[in-house]
């Protein structure tokens, strides 16, 4: 089962259980036990979504991405409290400094962190025996539970994808195993949504060709996938369908390719005015980003949901990269012309600003 290319012969994906609702439980103890829903800004009777619920909220329905309007119907004796990016960043650095800190099979772990609430985990190089995975789970559950105060899920297994799947299978504090030797048996049988990757757009694309299991797709044909869906996308989803990755668990640091900016209006804006000035102060605000990464924009994105709810994208390349907001910003705007003649006309809810970077010196 050991990769001899990578000596990581197990990988562990560690998620935190309800990550942004047990932070704010941990702040504010009397909520333990009390239906929580964290999104917008805290106010069920704004524009916003849920960003999480507590397990006790998802009791009654309550899911993420859900607007907070249906939320307090689904549970009107919800809490509602705001997003508070800070204090998820702190908590974030807290759990990763944890996982960081422990060794297994007698050397330092290797992390990868995949944002605010998961990561991958594996024994680092030139490790000795590592014993039972899920004796090492158990440990690490614990140990992000004594420095942290936060409980975690992890899963188990001889590849990413295969350690990620898992860990959904016994949520909340569980932990789960998922190899190639029971790949077919667990998962052979289950639509292709539930592979990390295939998304609802993906898995209709596969259906219309005839593929709708997780066994469909490990057995299709890869050059009927690579006429489909690309030379590259299409044999990599018949390798997800067989649960294989090639990657190693790796420490590098994530860079970014872009940054955006999105903002819900509560009252839809009306005026052409109005948005292209609700465009401009977003992009300054991406810009600041930007900076931050000490990298200048490349390419500009803009996002515009319409009443009643229809989004429409624009994008393009700058003539050459910068960090001027004023030319940014002009960029911004100019894609609105872009829009249909009578969508420039309808009111908008939602704007939505992204500047794609130049690499980094030596590339991604």
């Amino acid at each position: 089962m050991s990769d001899p290319a990578t000596d990581q012969p197990w990988v562990l994906h560690v998620d935190l259980d309800q990550f942004l609702a047990a932070v704010e439980v941990l702040r504010h103890p009397e909520l333990t036990g009390l239906p929580v829903v964290v999104g917008g800004r805290g106010d069920p009777t704004e524009r916003g979504v849920v960003s999480t619920a507590s397990y006790e909220a998802r009791a009654f329905g309550v899911g993420s991405g859900m607007p907070l309007r249906l939320a307090a119907r689904k549970c009107p004796d919800a809490v509602f409290l705001p997003v508070d990016n800070d204090a998820y960043d702190a908590a974030s650095a807290g759990v990763m400094a944890s996982l960081r800190g422990l060794e297994w099979g007698g050397v330092p772990v290797v992390l990868e962190v995949l944002g605010w609430d998961e990561a991958f985990l594996a024994a680092g190089p030139g490790h000795g025996e590592l014993g039972d995975p899920r004796e090492f789970a158990a440990h690490v559950h614990d140990a992000v539970l004594a420095v942290t105060g936060l409980h975690c899920s992890v899963g188990i297994g001889d590849t990413k994808v295969r350690a990620k799947i898992a860990t959904d299978f016994d949520k909340p504090q569980g932990i789960s195993q998922l190899t190639g030797d029971t790949w077919f048996a667990v998962m052979g049988e289950r639509p292709t949504t539930a592979l990390w990757g295939v998304g609802a757009k993906t898995a209709k694309k596969l259906a219309a060709l005839g593929i709708d299991t997780v066994a469909q797709l490990a057995a299709a044909d890869v050059d009927v996938l690579a006429a489909e869906l690309g030379p590259t996308m299409g044999p990599w989803y018949r390798r997800l369908g067989r649960g294989a990755d090639t990657g190693p668990v790796d420490a590098t640091p994530w860079v970014p390719r872009a940054h955006g900016r999105e903002e819900t209006f509560q009252a839809d804006l009306l005026d052409p005015a109005a948005v292209d000035e609700a465009v401009r102060a977003l992009t300054r605000r991406v810009v600041e980003d930007i900076d931050r990464e000490g990298r200048l924009a490349a390419r500009v994105g803009l996002k515009v949901r319409l009443r009643p709810f229809s989004t429409v994208s624009r994008s393009l390349t700058l003539p050459a990269p910068t960090n001027d907001p004023t030319a940014l910003a002009d960029a911004a705007v100019s894609l609105l012309d872009r829009l249909d003649p009578r969508d420039r006309e309808r009111p908008v809810r939602l704007l939505g600003v992204r500047l794609e970077m130049v690499p980094p010196e030596g590339g991604y």
